[in-house]
């Protein structure tokens, strides 16, 4: 291989590929060049003028470097690796940083070894890290457990590339014997560790750190984007369905651009679909005034520096040929898609074959719960005066209202106001675990939702204002293996997507999947959700116990403040 590229870089050769008259980003030192890109073994051979054994003119396009994302739970997208692959690459994406906490606190390490399975098919580079909150709290039920122990002997698997997101803040700081554990693991065998520390800062952010963490893809403002910056940490900038901080890109200056990356955390099959991957993320921030150049810069150099991603994220000799070839700077199409050498997509389309998806039994029929009834939905208290869940549209960050409720026959009546009833059913081990809470501003009316993807323990998460409807709605995700349900108590309806992979993922294809989604979630906005709100992502958020404010889980309702449960009373 290396007497090959070799002679190709000098000219001895023809190149196995060569991308004629581009125009390209020099991402080392932000500008445009111009020249032939030699390819050659999959890797760079160098840029000039050359001859290739096949040539693609790109006279009219500006050839970029694949896009990395720099953290992504591939289960958010409802689709199985292989048709995830089938939507992003074609926009350009060549490689993403993959933690799969969600299936894996459905079905332990036999979900991460699925997914790193079905990664193998497609020409996607899949960088797995190995979940290090599962569960992420003790104050819910998962599906597996993951300890200390149990981290020390898989990080040491070829196919884990790091530890995932490090939800756990407290118990780093406090310095928690299983977490240090899972921490002194993944430094001996020289992994590197993802974070997760929602305003975190101080004495506390430099506890944090210590603990090797060097990324964090939650903040919010100005003063916590600086001082994680200014203690070497790399900050991402998010672009996901129900989570986006595209805002930040206006901290951005000459001095600090380096340290901040791309990733799209959670994004769901009708977005990849209809708008775009990371390529859309660039879209918008050109469009809000971010420097082309730069904003490429950090979906691609950026982010394989920070994960150690050698040879990777810029065009130059010997680096992997990852590329993409773009109509502009400013819509970010993608004609030509290359990956390791290899033209994989052209024109938006994959050029690469998905209909043989693998798909073991361990990850399949994984909503274990008792037939429920209305019964399990009454919600008493003894005060008129109650505690509620609220949250705003284009985030995971709840609030905490109290509100006058009227309570009859031992039962919270939600009919003609702005609450509703949430409930979280435990779903691995038959325990008959329930939450109960309320949630105010949702909008639905005259029936009940549900879903099995709830963040990060995954059990059933329900909405309404009908205690029969959430039953069914409940009892209907039991039936189809899990997925997402809409319960009309007017007309009866119900209408289900199903999500057979761990009550998580689909074995379809993107296409159907994502036009079923669209039309479940159509329903939802015709009952009355707000349109502010990704209708059922957005509830997928609310027993998600290690982001402020107040949430819900199997066990109850959980201030994370406190970091305890708490009282529905006010």
């Amino acid at each position: 291989m290396l007497e090959k590229l070799i002679n190709a870089a000098a000219g001895n050769i023809k190149a196995d590929l060569v991308l004629k008259n581009a125009t390209y980003i020099d991402v080392f030192q932000q500008r445009l060049l111009k020249g032939d890109i030699a390819i050659s073994c999959g890797r760079i051979a160098g840029v000039g003028e050359y001859d290739g054994e096949k040539e693609i003119d790109c006279s009219d396009l500006t050839v970029l470097p694949g896009y990395i994302d720099g953290h992504v739970h591939i289960e958010s997208s409802q689709l199985s690796p292989e048709e995830f692959a089938s939507l992003i690459v074609p926009r350009g994406t060549t490689t993403i940083i993959a933690d799969p906490h969600e299936i894996t606190n459905v079905c332990g390490m036999s979900g991460c070894e699925y997914i790193a399975e079905a990664s193998k098919s497609v020409p996607l580079d899949v960088k797995l890290q190995l979940p290090s909150c599962v569960p992420a709290t003790p104050f819910e039920t998962s599906g597996a457990i993951l300890n200390g122990k149990d981290t020390e002997k898989n990080i040491k698997n070829d196919y884990v590339f790091g530890l995932g997101e490090f939800m756990n803040y407290p118990g780093v700081i406090g310095c928690d014997k299983d977490v240090l554990k899972k921490l002194e693991a993944a430094h001996a065998c020289g992994k590197v560790i993802d974070g997760h520390a929602p305003d975190v800062s101080g004495y506390s952010l430099n506890a944090y750190l210590c603990g090797g963490i060097s990324t964090d893809h939650e903040c919010v403002t100005k003063a916590e984007i600086d001082e994680k910056i200014s203690k070497g940490m790399y900050v991402h900038i998010r672009h996901g369905s129900s989570t986006q901080n595209l805002g930040n890109a206006k901290f951005v200056t000459s001095e600090n651009m380096r340290r901040f990356i791309l990733c799209t955390d959670d994004r769901h099959a009708a977005d990849l679909k209809e708008k775009g991957h990371l390529d859309d993320a660039l879209r918008r921030l050109v469009k809000d005034g971010l420097d082309p150049v730069r904003a490429v810069t950090l979906a691609t150099l950026n982010c394989a520096e920070c994960y150690g991603l050698k040879w990777k994220g810029g065009i130059a000799p010997f680096w992997f040929a990852d590329l993409v070839a773009v109509d502009n700077l400013k819509n970010f199409n993608a004609k030509y898609v290359i990956k390791d050498g290899n033209l994989v997509a052209e024109d938006g389309k994959p050029l690469f074959d998905t209909s043989k998806r693998y798909l073991p039994k361990s990850v399949l029929n994984t909503v274990h719960v008792k037939t429920l009834t209305a019964d399990d939905f009454k919600l008493e208290i003894k005060s008129g005066r109650a505690k509620a869940m609220t949250i705003l549209p284009g985030g995971v960050v709840t609030g905490c209202e109290t509100v006058d409720v009227k309570c009859e026959h031992g039962d919270i009546d939600v009919k003609g106001t702005d609450l509703l009833k949430l409930a979280v059913v435990e779903r691995h081990k038959m325990t008959g675990n329930i939450g109960r809470a309320l949630f105010k501003g949702y909008g639905l009316k005259g029936g009940a939702m549900g879903i099995t993807i709830a963040h990060d323990s995954h059990n059933i998460i329900l909405l309404g204002d009908d205690n029969a409807a959430m039953a069914k709605a409940a009892n209907t995700l039991k039936e189809i293996g899990g997925g997402m349900v809409l319960v009309n108590s007017e007309t009866g309806e119900v209408s289900s997507l199903t999500l057979d992979i761990a009550g998580l993922m689909s074995s379809r294809d993107a296409q159907s999947l994502q036009s079923d989604s669209r039309a479940l979630i159509e329903k939802a906005h015709a009952m009355g959700v707000r349109r502010e709100y990704e209708a059922f992502m957005s509830l997928a958020f609310l027993s998600l116990a290690v982001i402020p404010k107040l949430k819900i889980t199997d066990k109850g309702l959980f201030d994370v403040e406190k970091f305890t449960f708490t009282d529905i009373e006010a």
